[in-house]
């Protein structure tokens, strides 16, 4: 059974989106990125200031209530990959799979045809690793999960892909690494493996956009300047691919006094992203650098223990 159309409300825009998890590190960015051009309305089991609705995301009855009238889910509420080992398995498939599939199912019943779903790079597991080279990590790699979290991604993806087929517009996007840690692993990953929540926004804001019925899977990551044709060099020595490949970087790091990554073992690749959604990645290691010396609580000052880089 197909699924019954989006309602013709305000127009053919998208004008109210429910954005779930907004009280965490990418939903607030996400609400706050939307309040510019949107009415949004933030759901989270804790009280924000981007929180408009409390309560649990597996409650039918408030689910009911917040999509009602609107035009469009944002879904960033999850359980995440430090709560492995602290959640149990049935609570990751609880707040995973189960009520991601039940917001979906509930917001496309009440007439919504948009879904983006915030996923994650963690997902691919084992499959981000090799032992001559680096992974280049697109959407065309196929995931081999390790853990809980990882698992509960992938069932959450899959279960929407059956949505979609019957009519929901579903965005999944793969984020890459993106909370405050030591400087310079930070600005290092902005090169292949982490991004920042205002580029996340950013993704997410563009990826409304689409309204043809389908899954379509997004890698977002931050822009990074390396080739497929790096990634025995980058595994053996990464050094002397930064110093080709990102000189600024390099010298930044030298000015410094930080060693730069001896290995790297993986690139996210973000240009699907960037050519379809028409996104583009603007803060990268220097955000982070500019970011450590305004003395920003979102970087991490540097640490011995952390400058020795993977």
């Amino acid at each position: 059974m197909r699924l019954p159309c989006c309602r013709q409300r305000r127009g053919s825009g998208i004008v109210r989106v429910l954005v779930t998890g907004a009280a965490g590190r990418i939903g607030r960015a996400v609400y706050v990125r939307l309040a510019r051009e949107h009415e949004v309305i933030g759901l989270d089991r804790v009280p924000a200031s981007t929180v408009d609705l409390t309560g649990d995301i597996g409650d039918p009855f408030l689910l009911r209530r917040a999509v009602r009238d609107v035009d469009a889910v944002i879904h960033t509420a999850a359980l995440h990959a430090p709560h492995v080992g602290l959640c149990t398995d049935a609570e990751f498939e609880h707040v995973n799979v189960r009520s991601t599939i039940l917001l979906a199912q509930t917001a496309a019943h009440a007439g919504v045809r948009r879904l983006v779903f915030t996923s994650t790079t963690a997902l691919y597991g084992a499959a981000s690793r090799h032992p001559t080279r680096a992974v280049w990590v697109d959407e065309a790699l196929a995931p081999q999960p390790t853990t809980i979290y990882h698992r509960s991604k992938i069932a959450a993806e899959q279960g929407l892909a059956g949505l979609a087929r019957q009519g929901l517009c579903v965005t999944a996007l793969r984020m890459s690494r993106c909370f405050p840690e030591s400087a310079p692993l930070m600005a290092a990953y902005r090169l292949y493996r982490g991004v920042d929540a205002r580029d996340v926004a950013d993704a997410h804001a563009l990826a409304l956009r689409r309204d043809t019925p389908g899954l379509e899977r997004y890698i977002v990551s931050g822009a990074t300047p390396f080739e497929e044709d790096d990634v025995e060099e980058l595994l053996r020595d990464a050094p002397a691919v930064l110093r080709r490949r990102a000189p600024a970087l390099a010298a930044a790091f030298a000015a410094r006094g930080w060693p730069l990554p001896r290995s790297i073992d993986r690139v996210y690749a973000p240009f699907a992203a960037m050519q379809s959604l028409r996104w583009q990645p603007r803060y990268g290691y220097a955000e982070v650098l500019q970011m450590l010396d305004a003395e920003s609580s979102e970087v991490l000052p540097p640490k011995t223990a952390a400058l020795a880089l993977r």
